[in-house]
This record gives structure tokens, C-alpha cells and sequence, in this order.
């Protein structure tokens, strides 16, 4: 699948169950853009196939899926992966969606990652292209945290 706010190939991953309110549509599966960090609900990958279309084959297989596509600075596993991305999803209105922001970046603290690190190395990549602006995001994280 390609982003459809830029038409990089996507990252395919599965959410756990008390991660779907946080995603778009409360969807079951989601894709990430590595390139611009679009967040987009994503069908099952069982219907995408018999559908023709190429399904990621790390969410078709069972594997983890490759989070370092996106930055070797962003987390590879997806318990702390998983969380950041929905986190950084949420930023584009974060007035609205404070309260899961702040739980979904406590949750990737707790796995052991510092959100604000990854959002300062996000946007020292040049690989990485965001829909939103990292910079400014991670200025209103860090007093909305601290």
C-alpha cells in the first residue's frame, strides 16, 4: 500500500486491542508512511490479498513489522513503536486529543524510549518528511508533559 499524502509504500501493522481507540477509524490495522508519518487505517490483510493487492508481509506473516523504515532513531519494537506513531498521528490537533497523547507517550516512556528524543532525532532526518511540524509539536509536548 502507498501513502496517500506523499505515495511511499507504507508500513502494514496490527494495533492491540488498547491501542484501536487511538487509531484512525478505531481500525484493527493501520499503515504508517516512513517518509511523511501518515497515519491511515488500513483493512485486514487476509481481505487486501484475496483482493489482489500486495498486504505487507510482516502483518501477513506474523512477523514484527520493519518500524526502522521509518528512522533509525524511531523505535523497532512494536510495543514502543506502536504507541509513538498513534502519538505522533494525534499531533495534528493536539487541543483535541491531548489525554491520549499524554497516556500513548507515558506508554512509550514506560517500554523504556523518550518520546521527545525521538521527536528531536525524527526531525534531524532528512529522510523524514512530516505531515506535521516535529519541531513545534515537540516544543507543546514538553510543556504539556513536564
Amino acid at each position: 500500500m502507498n501513502c496517500s499524502e506523499c505515495g511511499t509504500s507504507t508500513i502494514l501493522f496490527s494495533l492491540p486491542d488498547e491501542y484501536r481507540k487511538y487509531s484512525p477509524s478505531e481500525a484493527a490495522f493501520a499503515t504508517v508512511c516512513p517518509h511523511c508519518l501518515s497515519l491511515e487505517p488500513a483493512p485486514n490483510p487476509d481481505s487486501v490479498s484475496e483482493k489482489g493487492i500486495a498486504a505487507s508481509e510482516d502483518a501477513t506473516t506474523g512477523n514484527s513489522p520493519d518500524f526502522t523504515r521509518i528512522s533509525d532513531a524511531f523505535p523497532a519494537h512494536p510495543e514502543r513503536a506502536i504507541p509513538m506513531i498513534l502519538a505522533i498521528g494525534l499531533c495534528s490537533s493536539l487541543a483535541t486529543n491531548r489525554t491520549a497523547i499524554e497516556l500513548l507517550l507515558k506508554e512509550v516512556e514506560r517500554t523504556g524510549t523518550d518520546p521527545l528524543l525521538v521527536f528531536d532525532r525524527l526531525s534531524d532526518d532528512p529522510s523524514v518528511d512530516p505531515v506535521i511540524d516535529l519541531d513545534r509539536r515537540q516544543h507543546q509536548l514538553e510543556q504539556l508533559l513536564y
